[in-house]
């Protein structure tokens, strides 16, 4: 029997350090057009669906919502990008995750999560993606965040060593 086009590909893959938290990387080159992943998770009734505070739901149909919350859904740590490298298809009431050119370890993986998320979620804190922010934008950045928490553990230890 013939494998199915949404048989996930197993390729090698890691969460690490990525602009926007946490990231998912290519541990090694990905073929274009090929089942990457699959998005997995619990389905949420309608009442869970707008009572639910979790960043991770991901609609299928008018009925169907996935909360991919849980940390085994690896797909979860894919970010939003601008210029994706990945796409997402629906097929039998499922989501997967198809890349759309070739991926090259290391290079983190990305796909356009949409206007309405994009416009809620991401447009009002800026968006981290490569395309929206150059290298030199990014690393004021980084710096600014290490200054901050530097500042952060600075003052702990501070209160520490007044109480003791």
């Amino acid at each position: 029997m013939a494998k199915s086009r949404y048989t996930p590909g197993g390729f090698d893959i890691a969460v690490k350090k990525a602009r926007a938290g946490r990231g998912l990387f290519a541990k090694e080159d990905i073929p274009k057009g090929v089942c990457v992943l699959e998005y997995v998770g619990r389905t949420l009734s309608q009442k869970e669906e707008y009572t639910s505070r979790s960043r991770y739901l991901f609609e299928v149909t008018k009925h169907k919502t996935i909360d991919g919350w849980n940390k085994r859904n690896t797909a979860r740590y894919i970010n939003h990008s601008c210029k994706p490298n990945c796409e997402v298809e629906i097929h039998k009431k499922r989501v997967f995750v198809f890349s759309i050119r070739k991926i090259k370890a290391g290079e983190e993986l990305g796909y356009d999560y949409g206007k309405s998320y994009f416009d809620a979620f991401l447009k009002p804190i800026g968006c981290r993606c490569l395309k929206c922010m150059s290298e030199r934008k990014w690393a004021k950045v980084e710096a600014k965040e290490l200054k901050a928490n530097a500042l952060k553990k600075s003052k702990a230890l501070k209160k520490k060593k007044k109480k003791a």
